[in-house]
């Protein structure tokens, strides 16, 4: 009994030492095992750093009662993440269900994803491997397979582009004051009456009013004489003029002491034989019974005369036009021309510091537009609110201004009281900009989406959002020729490098933040163009002396990490 107890232990022993021996030689001969990473450099896209690892082991390197657990983690300052995929092997012998390597050798395939972290930038790929053979285990020593991430991605730009609603402030509007003159039939005396009339008196006071106004100016005056359309012709040409000479001495008149009236073509005179316009409209808005006949005749004969001859025979027509219609035309229509002139930019601004409530809504309005200080453009935009709250265009550009400042909750809430007033596309665009600089991009895409319309602003909003997806192609197609820098970032992400160069070098102002400036170094290095890389890189740092830490360890320039001048800009 003693001796089979004795040859069990041994026999123990003996498959525990079997067992040791087999991880200790497969983790001696770890190094064997040749490695294979894509990309080379990882990169971060779509918020992702994806990895794929081709493995492959030699023969009689894979015990066949071994079980290997691959585990891919990325190491960074501050902290790592594993790779949520563990890639298990197993040997020929091993009964589990995992990718089987024979001793005689093979391979595996592995790929996963993570999150993006910033710290990743700076960071390892190793390879942690467990060997087990049933309850003994053994871990290898990592293995090292890549230098940290390319987070080129990461540059997008994604500030808001809100739309701000226009005002309508017009600073000078015209405007015209009017009197008539009536004559007698074949007369071109004024009559006394027509002196005294109410309209003459009225366009009197107002040339009298305007000469005075410091905010009215003065255009011209206009005296158009006519000549009702029966009789002769040649007759009714004198007659039309006659009565302009009596109504231009009659306007005259009231300019003698009015300086504005001095000036070259200030006065003008137009006469009108017959004036078969001003019948036609008079005849259609009369009650006159047979009118609609009367305006048949008119539009079926263009010859003056034949037009008289025709309506004279409609007898009692013609008795109607005589006592109702003929009377009016035979007028001259004396015009003033006045322009007046509002408040200028300067007093506008002036006036909205001091006190905005007494400007108008288009005045407080266009003050907002004016402003360069962003406070002063959202406290502009807030007094249009105050005293006018169902002004959807007065919300919407709260809420473009709180963008500007960054407030982009506050922002939301104005833009939820606009879209209660008129939830139009520009509504539905400055608020998908609300999420987007939130953060909340899935928000943002459904509100650019429900647009009837989209609109450039929106596009660039899509843009941004197809670049944070990595959906490049969809980017460049939604920046569309323009240049900016997030179309030229789109290019370098799909590979179209040159592209890239030729859309930076044609925008033409470069951003202080020094983003594009920055992404011409990341050309010039993917182009092997050490010029263009060293002159862009110079640029984005003398906007922004920050670019030169991000620089120096921005696997981008990984070539040029000993290069004399790349060193020298980053130290």
């Amino acid at each position: 009994m003693k001796k089979i107890r004795s040859y069990f232990i041994l026999i123990l022993a003996a498959a525990f030492l079997a067992s040791c021996s087999g991880l200790n030689k497969m983790k001696k001969e770890a190094g064997d095992i040749k490695y294979e990473v894509t990309p080379k450099v990882l990169e971060a896209h779509g918020g992702l750093v994806n990895v794929t690892i081709k493995g492959t082991f030699p023969e009689k390197y894979f015990n066949k009662k071994a079980t290997l657990a691959v585990t891919p983690v990325l190491t960074y300052t501050g902290g790592e993440t594993a790779f949520d995929k563990v890639q298990v092997l197993q040997g020929e012998k091993v009964t589990a269900n995992n990718k089987v390597i024979t001793y005689t050798g093979g391979d595996f395939t592995y790929t996963s994803a993570i999150p993006y972290k910033d710290g990743m930038k700076m960071s390892e790929l190793v390879l942690r491997t467990t060997a087990s053979i049933k309850d003994k285990s053994l871990d290898f020593e990592p293995v090292k397979l890549a230098d940290g991430v390319i987070a080129t991605s990461t540059l997008v730009e994604k500030h808001a582009m809100p739309i701000y609603m226009k005002d309508n402030y017009v600073r000078i509007i015209p405007e015209t004051k009017v009197a008539d003159v009536n004559y007698a039939i074949n007369q071109a005396n004024i009559r006394p009456a027509e002196l005294k009339g109410e309209d003459v008196k009225l366009l009197k006071e107002y040339i009298s009013t305007v000469s005075t106004d410091p905010n009215k100016q003065l255009k011209g005056a206009v005296v158009s004489s006519y000549a009702s359309p029966d009789g002769k012709f040649n007759e009714n040409e004198k007659l039309a003029g006659k009565r302009g000479t009596t109504a231009d001495k009659l306007i005259k008149g009231e300019f003698t002491k009015i300086e504005a009236a001095k000036a070259d073509n200030f006065f003008s005179s137009l006469t009108t034989a017959e004036d078969w316009d001003g019948f036609k409209n008079e005849v259609e808005n009369s009650s006159i019974q047979d009118k609609d006949l009367i305006l048949r005749v008119l539009s079926m004969y263009s010859d003056p005369e034949v037009r008289e001859k025709e309506i004279k025979n409609m007898s009692s027509a013609f008795e109607a036009l005589k006592t109702d219609i003929l009377p009016k035309l035979r007028r001259s229509k004396m015009m003033v021309n006045v322009d007046n002139i509002g408040r200028t930019d300067e007093q506008i601004l002036a006036q909205a510091k001091s006190d905005p409530k007494v400007l108008s809504l288009e005045e407080i309005l266009h003050a907002g537009m004016l402003a360069t200080d962003a406070n002063d453009k959202l406290a502009f935009f807030k007094a249009a609110g105050e005293n006018n709250p169902k002004c959807v265009r007065a919300q919407n550009n709260i809420g473009c201004a709180l963008l500007a400042l960054d407030k982009a909750d506050e922002a939301l809430v104005a833009f939820d009281k606009a879209k209660a007033l008129q939830n139009s596309d520009v509504v539905k665009n400055n608020t998908g900009f609300a999420y987007l600089v939130k953060g909340d991009l899935v928000k943002a895409e459904e509100l650019f989406n429900s647009m009837t319309a989209a609109t450039t602003e929106s596009k660039w909003g899509l843009g941004v959002i197809a670049i944070t997806k990595g959906e490049y192609d969809k980017a460049v197609n939604y920046f569309g020729t323009e240049p900016c820098f997030n179309l030229a970032l789109a290019q370098v992400l799909k590979g179209d490098v040159s592209k890239a160069k030729a859309t930076l070098d044609s925008m033409t102002e470069m951003c202080k933040c020094g983003k594009p400036s920055y992404l011409k170094g990341i050309v010039g290095a993917r182009l092997d163009d050490k010029t263009y890389m060293v002159n862009g890189l110079k640029e984005a740092i003398g906007f922004k002396p920050e670019w030169k830490a991000y620089a120096k360890t921005d696997l981008e320039f990984a070539k040029f990490f000993s290069d004399a001048a790349f060193t020298s800009l980053v130290q």
